[in-house]
């Protein structure tokens, strides 16, 4: 068996809760940009793996990340839920970022297809959400994953519920 140092991290986040209190209360749009900007703190979720960047416009979010060893699996390379968590928040915030104040939402299905391995050695990844369709009651969005040179890595489509704020 090969001995190897560990290695840690440590990482700060903001209560949850002061986030989930402006859902509703502002445009998803306008809370997601005020994140982008450092206005509003990200959800620990972006903390948690070490997102880049975040860019949002009405119907489409742009999430960046670094491929780092703590998103590793056994096998050497990103793990299908890190690469998950990204085509999640992706699509979702691409749902986000179209509703008007006073409508909420949350993820009801994800369908994640994994291309191909992501590694350190992969870089800087780049991970687009879109609505595709938007109705009163639910929304479906796409989400893809790509590297430096454009190669598609992870694809992955979502369904959401909306719900009025009460």
């Amino acid at each position: 068996m090969t001995q190897t140092q560990e290695r840690t991290r440590t990482f700060g986040w903001t209560d949850p809760a002061a986030h989930a209190a402006e859902i509703g209360r502002r445009s998803g749009l306008d809370l997601l940009q005020a994140m982008a900007r450092g206005d509003f703190p990200a959800p620990p979720i972006m903390h948690l793996i070490d997102l880049a960047s975040l860019e949002a416009e009405e119907g489409t979010v742009t999430l960046r990340l670094d491929p780092q060893e703590f998103h590793y699996n056994p096998l050497g390379s990103m793990h299908g839920g890190v690469i998950s968590t990204l085509l999640d928040t992706a699509a979702a915030c691409s749902v986000h970022s179209t509703l008007p104040v006073g409508v909420g939402y949350t993820s009801l299905d994800l369908t994640v297809k994994f291309l191909r391995p992501i590694t350190i050695a992969t870089g800087r990844i780049v991970c687009t959400g879109k609505v595709l369709q938007r109705g009163r009651r639910t929304a479906l969005a796409e989400a893809s994953i790509v590297d430096g040179a454009d190669r598609l890595m992870a694809h992955a489509t979502s369904s959401c519920i909306l719900f009025e704020m009460s």
